[in-house]
């Protein structure tokens, strides 16, 4: 998927749709991982949770990793490039180095992917974190009965119709990370939810 089209208007678009919650959901638990030394940020967009990590997190070296040019001019401007390499690549390709992050961070990223991709993603990624890393995943979430299930339901079909006509998003619904990351040896250790259960935040350790 590629924001290119609406990177600059993605801000106010969010803005529109959740007010400022899928930012709090980014931001739930930063304070946990602000001593990593060094972190790869896979989908970071334009660059909000960047640059709060960038001012907590002044020891960490920072790969930032992004199928938009765009996406990342805009990061760049508001995190700077101090610490930060920005990588214009697709996250499926770009090659890793092993075990060389102890952080990872992935902000509504894991749910533009259908389920084959996810997998192959959630083990080359594990691949490249140390045995002592943790994992930061901000993600869409469908609950699973009742009108809850239903809300969250036409929630997710008007969105993945919009990313699908807007960057050529092909994916049609979200994939449940979650076993993939544990059969990588990570652990759920702290969640949120808001928004009716529609949206979760995650930290997981290994």
């Amino acid at each position: 998927m590629n924001c290119d089209s609406i990177a600059h208007w993605y801000r106010w678009l969010e803005y529109a749709g959740f007010g400022v919650e899928l930012e709090r959901r980014r931001c739930a638990f930063l304070p946990d991982v602000t001593g990593a030394q060094r972190a790869l940020l896979l989908g970071e967009g334009d660059g909000r949770f960047l640059g709060k990590f960038v001012d907590r997190s002044r020891a960490t070296r920072i790969d930032c990793v992004d199928a938009s040019a765009r996406m990342l001019d805009l990061a760049r401007s508001r995190a700077g490039v101090e610490r930060v390499a920005y990588h214009h690549a697709d996250a499926r390709a770009i090659p890793f180095p092993r075990a060389g992050y102890d952080l990872v961070v992935t902000h509504f990223f894991l749910d533009c992917f259908d389920e084959a991709a996810v997998a192959r993603l959630v083990e080359r990624v594990a691949d490249a974190a140390a045995p002592h890393a943790r994992w930061l995943v901000s993600e869409f979430r469908q609950p699973v009965a009742g009108w809850r299930a239903a809300w969250a339901k036409a929630w997710l079909g008007v969105l993945y119709l919009f990313f699908r006509l807007s960057t050529g998003l092909r994916t049609r619904r979200l994939v449940d990370h979650r076993p993939m990351l544990a059969s990588r040896g990570f652990r759920l250790a702290r969640e949120e939810s808001s928004r009716l259960g529609l949206l979760a935040s995650e930290l997981w350790v290994r």
